[in-house]
C-alpha cells in the first residue's frame, strides 16, 4: 500500500463514522447487492446454492438476506474449489503452499494473501484475500487501531514515529500477525514481533533495544509484558495499547490501563474477516464495522457476510462467536451496530446437569464485568457435571481474602440468576495464568487434567 493513498483511503473510510444510520444501511445494501450478484455469476457453488433456494439473478435484489442459504466451515472445506470465484484456485495447492513455504507475508502466487485458521474447531481452513480485499481489510484495522482519532490527530500521531511491538503467536500464517505487519508498513511505522513462546529474557532484551511506544497483541500476552514493567525489568512510555485475538475482560483491561497509563483499544476480528469491530469504551460496547460486514444473529447463532472479499465470498457464514446484537443508537456519535454482552466462542462454555436431566450452561464471559481491586486474570476448570473451579491471578497476595469474598459474592449472584444455584464452585489462587503454548492464546476453560501454570 502506498502511504499517501493509504491516508486518503483511510480518510474516506473514516467519513462513514459520521454518516447517519440510514446512510450506512444504504451503503451496506449497495455493497451486498454487488457481492451477491458477483458470487452468483462467478461461483458455481453459490449459483447452485441460490437456485436451490429459489433465488435467481433477477430476484437477488428483492430477496431479503435472511432468505439466502447459510454456510459453515464444513461447507467451506468441502466446497472450497467451487466456492471461490477465481478459476484454478485450488484448496490442495494452497495447503501445499502453507505446509511447504516459509510462513512469511509473501502472497500465494504473488497476489493472494492466505490466512490459515484452525482455532479450536479442528481441521485447518484457508481464507483467501486478493490485494483489493486485503487492502480494504487493512484500512479497517488501521481505523480500529487509531479509533477516536481525527485525521489531523492521526497524522500528528504517526509523525511522532510509532514504534510498535506485536506480541502473539507469530510462527504461522495467522491473519493477525500478517495483517498487523502489513498495516504497520502501510502507515510507515517501525515494528518488532515477539512470539508468545520466546523466552522472557529475549523479550526483555528486544524491548530494551527497540523501545516501543505502542503495543498490539493478545491481551494475555500483553499482560505478561505488563508484569515485566511492574517488576521493573523494562521501562516503557506507551501511547496506545491494542488488544486483539482474545476477549478482554474488565479486570484485565483496567490492569493494562493502569500499568501502561494508556488508552486500551479492544479490536475484534476473525480469519473470515479480520476487521469486524472495535471497542474503546466498555459501556458503549463493541462497535461493529457495518460499512464492511453484515452481522446477523438468528436463534443465538451468528452469521457473517463479508462485504469486501470477492475472491472467496462468505455469505451468511456461521461463526461460533456468541454475542448480543443491538441496533445503532439514534443520534449517537457513530452509526454502527453494537455487540454487547458476550463475545467469545461456543467452545468456551461450561455445561451443568442438575441430576434430574436438566442441562444449563454458563459462559465464562458472563463475568467479564468482574472488576475488583487486586484481581488481574482468571480461568475456569470444570471438575464435575455440577461443579467448577475458578483459577484466579491477583496482583497483591495481601488482597487474597478480599478478592475471594467478592468473587464468591458476585459468582453466587450470577449462578442464582441463571438458575444454577445447585452448582458448586471453588476459587483457587495461582501465581500466574499463562497462554496456551500451542496457540499463544489464553483459554477461558482448561481441561481438568492440565495445570494452570
Amino acid at each position: 500500500m502506498n502511504n499517501i493513498k493509504t491516508f486518503f483511503d483511510l480518510w474516506k473510510l473514516k467519513r462513514n463514522e459520521k454518516q447517519s444510520v440510514t446512510e450506512i444501511s444504504a451503503l451496506q445494501n449497495e455493497k451486498l447487492s454487488r457481492l451477491l450478484h458477483y458470487a452468483y455469476e462467478h461461483s458455481a457453488f453459490y449459483q447452485n446454492s441460490f437456485e436451490r433456494a429459489g433465488i435467481a439473478a433477477e430476484n437477488i435484489d428483492s430477496t431479503p438476506l435472511s432468505n439466502f442459504p447459510t454456510i459453515d466451515k464444513s461447507i467451506l472445506l468441502s466446497q472450497f474449489d467451487a466456492l471461490v470465484t477465481v478459476p484454478g484456485l485450488k484448496q490442495e495447492e494452497i495447503r501445499r503452499f502453507d505446509e511447504q513455504e516459509k510462513p512469511d507475508r509473501n502472497p500465494f502466487r504473488g497476489k493472494y494473501h492466505i490466512v490459515h485458521s484452525s482455532g479450536s474447531t479442528g481441521k485447518p481452513g484457508y481464507f483467501v484475500y486478493d490485494e483489493s480485499a486485503w487492502n480494504s481489510m487493512l484500512l479497517g484495522m488501521i481505523r480500529g487501531a487509531l479509533w477516536n482519532m481525527s485525521m489531523p490527530r492521526i497524522l500528528k500521531f504517526l509523525a511522532r514515529g510509532p514504534r510498535i511491538v506485536y506480541i502473539a503467536a507469530t510462527d504461522g500464517r495467522y491473519g493477525g500477525a500478517m495483517a498487523v505487519g502489513d498495516g504497520i508498513d502501510a502507515v510507515g511505522a517501525k515494528q518488532i514481533y515477539l512470539d508468545i513462546n520466546t523466552p522472557l529474557d529475549e523479550w526483555i532484551r528486544s524491548i530494551k533495544e527497540f523501545k516501543p511506544n505502542m503495543i498490539i497483541g493478545y491481551p494475555s500476552a500483553i499482560k505478561i509484558l505488563g508484569a515485566l514493567v511492574e517488576k521493573g525489568h523494562v521501562d516503557l512510555e506507551i501511547l496506545r495499547v491494542i488488544s486483539c485475538g482474545e476477549p478482554l475482560g474488565a479486570s484485565l483491561r483496567k490492569y493494562l490501563e493502569d500499568i501502561f497509563k494508556s488508552d486500551v483499544i479492544n479490536f475484534y476480528g476473525a480469519s473470515e474477516s479480520l476487521a469486524l469491530g472495535v471497542e474503546s469504551n466498555p459501556k458503549e460496547g463493541m462497535l461493529l464495522f457495518d460499512d464492511m460486514n453484515i452481522v446477523e444473529i438468528q436463534n443465538g447463532v451468528m452469521y457473517l457476510t463479508c462485504l469486501y472479499n470477492f475472491v472467496q465470498p462468505l455469505i451468511r457464514y456461521r461463526l461460533s462467536d456468541r454475542l448480543n446484537l443491538q441496533a445503532p443508537i439514534p443520534n449517537s456519535r457513530c452509526p454502527f451496530s453494537r455487540a454487547v454482552g458476550l463475545l467469545g466462542r461456543n467452545e468456551d462454555i461450561l455445561w451443568f446437569n442438575d441430576g434430574n436431566g436438566k442441562r444449563e450452561f454458563l459462559h465464562p464471559l458472563s463475568i467479564e464485568g468482574f472488576c475488583m481491586e487486586g484481581l488481574r486474570d482468571y480461568q475456569f476448570r470444570q471438575i464435575s457435571p455440577d461443579a467448577f473451579e475458578m483459577l484466579a491471578e491477583i496482583s497483591d497476595g495481601s488482597l487474597q481474602e478480599t478478592v475471594r469474598n467478592e468473587m464468591l459474592r458476585q459468582m453466587k449472584s450470577i449462578l442464582e440468576e441463571k438458575g444454577l444455584g445447585y452448582v458448586q464452585f471453588y476459587i483457587n489462587f495461582v501465581p500466574e495464568i499463562l497462554p496456551d503454548p500451542k496457540t499463544g492464546k489464553k483459554r477461558l476453560i482448561i481441561p481438568e487434567t492440565e495445570a494452570a501454570i
